[in-house]
């Protein structure tokens, strides 16, 4: 078994991880169900520190199981980072990034070109080898168009929405967002899945729920191994919740969704638990990065003790909450302090499911169960990276993270009120111009320092020893750097959800106007 990662000590911890979990799960194949949130942020859980304690079933999730504080995903904004999770690799590689102009952040709008490539292998695609049936619940977000929607690449089943619940649109210039139930539109947010603005109110949480217990319920009685891509989007601004939930939080609304996200968690492990599959189902949750802090206290989470949010790759932006839940196979109450990443979710998935990783690609992901089975401390010193767009900004090895640029947004944008990091200027830090750093990072240890406003002196001992263990690691990975090409470029109201697989028996396709394409326009 091979997988081609780099640097090369990476290498062999992955094959000797990986044959392991073969041996040691005898064969079998455990359900696998990753639950993903939209904007939450790590200071949004109890167990982390929030002091309003609403988590109790996220909470309880890890006194059971395991809390990663040391989490990170593969992007600080929402598309690079589901493509990163579901490929195994940097969006640098899958091309999940835009070359319109320096270390910008891209997504997939309604008027994106582009989507997942079809040469990317994701992990429900791989997952049929061993027999999975894979669903996604919520949001897609790696393409709209037919030949980028999630049954083209591996999942058998969907219920939700290919972009994020903006609206409502005037339907002459921009059509209102599909809702999809497997390869056809049912619907479309604001006609026919109502969400409030002026209340907050919406029952999609509920029916996400719903769609998750009911595939659960259904791979049981096959006795069939699945695999469940749980995606709820409530806590992306426009924040919503179920009538039953709002007004119940200490935080205003955003708490109003986290509440209902956890209430809805508790529900699917207490399934698991009454259909007598929890000891043969591994779950992780986590979320797609930073709190949003640019939309404001009402409409966004808490990044904890850490710099800015999403958008940013500072801590705030990319350090995500992260449990993984196995009773039988995880210590309950276990906390590791393992430097991890989504993409290590892809690597873990497979291990556990018995299939080798595809050897003809590199994979940034690693294989994490020897630290969720046995504790294990050997990829202590894996690296994570931190990326915007088509820049390596930083890097983390160890306790140490070195800046080779920083940029919160710009000061124009930052004059009109859009603010990365609200409260949190750190001079020469927090820059509204991206500065690069690559002669001379900036460099700063997260276990004195997890808010990063007190970089190393370059004149200590402790900075050159750090410097050149950093430096060895960058050079490594900037050899094996081959970036796929960029999917996020180009753009056209053409391609918007005009008229969607399905909307013909609903008497809903709408016109297109005229092809006319452009580079789009990424500001931050």
């Amino acid at each position: 078994m091979r997988v081609v990662c780099a640097p090369t000590l990476i290498l062999i911890s992955v094959t000797i991880c990986c044959s392991l979990t073969e041996k040691q799960l005898n064969g079998s194949s455990p359900n696998i169900i990753i639950m993903l949130m939209d904007d939450m942020g790590w200071g949004d859980l109890g167990v982390l520190g929030q002091p309003s304690k609403e988590t109790p079933n996220l909470d309880a999730m890890a006194a059971q199981g395991m809390l990663l504080t040391n989490f990170y995903t593969a992007n600080p904004l929402c598309s690079p980072s589901r493509a990163a999770l579901l490929t195994g690799r940097l969006p640098v590689r899958n091309g999940f990034y835009t070359t319109n102009a320096h270390a910008r952040n891209a997504y997939t709008p309604q008027e994106i070109v582009g989507g997942i490539p079809k040469d990317e292998i994701l992990l429900p695609e791989m997952l049929k080898k061993n027999g999975y049936i894979s669903k996604i619940v919520g949001k897609w977000h790696l393409g709209h168009r037919p030949q980028y929607l999630p049954l083209e690449h591996g999942f058998d089943e969907w219920f939700g929405s290919p972009n994020c619940h903006f609206g409502p649109y005037n339907i002459s210039v921009r059509p209102n967002i599909p809702v999809y139930n497997n390869s056809e539109m049912i619907g479309r947010y604001f006609e026919d899945f109502k969400i409030n603005l002026r209340t907050g109110e919406s029952n999609l949480t509920l029916m996400y729920l719903m769609e998750g217990m009911d595939f659960i319920r259904r791979q049981t009685e096959a006795k069939q191994p699945f695999f469940l891509y749980w995606a709820a989007d409530a806590t992306h601004s426009p924040v919503y919740a179920s009538k039953s939930f709002l007004g119940k939080s200490q935080r205003g609304r955003y708490g109003d969704a986290v509440m209902e996200l956890d209430h809805s968690i508790g529900q699917i492990l207490s399934l698991l638990q009454n259909l007598g599959i929890e000891k043969n189902t591994f779950v992780f949750f986590t979320s797609d990065n930073g709190a949003a802090l640019m939309s404001g206290p009402q409409e966004s989470g808490s990044n904890g003790p850490f710099l800015c949010g999403k958008e940013t790759t500072f801590e705030g932006g990319m350090r995500e909450p992260a449990i993984a839940w196995w009773p039988g196979h995880i210590k309950g109450g276990a906390v590791s302090l393992q430097p991890a990443n989504v993409m290590d979710l892809f690597t873990t998935s497979l291990a556990l499911a018995g299939i080798s990783p595809p050897d003809d690609r590199i994979l940034d992901g690693l294989d994490l169960t020897p630290v969720l089975l046995n504790g294990s401390h050997q990829l202590d010193n894996r690296p994570i990276f931190f990326y915007r767009g088509n820049e390596m900004m930083a890097v983390r090895l160890g306790q140490y993270k070195a800046h080779y640029w920083t940029w919160s947004n710009s000061l124009e944008e930052f004059k009109d009120g859009v603010n990365f990091c609200p409260g949190q200027e750190v001079p020469g830090v927090t820059t509204h111009d991206q500065k690069e750093h690559t002669l001379q990072p900036l460099i700063f240890h997260l276990g004195r320092d997890p808010g990063e406003k007190y970089p190393l002196s370059v004149l200590s001992k402790e900075y050159q020893e750090v410097l050149r263990s950093v430096s060895a690691v960058v050079q490594q990975h900037r050899k094996t750097l081959a970036p796929g090409m960029p999917q996020l470029n180009m753009c056209d109201l053409a391609v918007m959800n005009w008229s969607p697989p399905g909307c013909e028996k609903l008497g809903k396709c709408l016109k297109p106007p005229k092809s006319a394409p452009w580079k789009c326009n990424w500001p931050h």
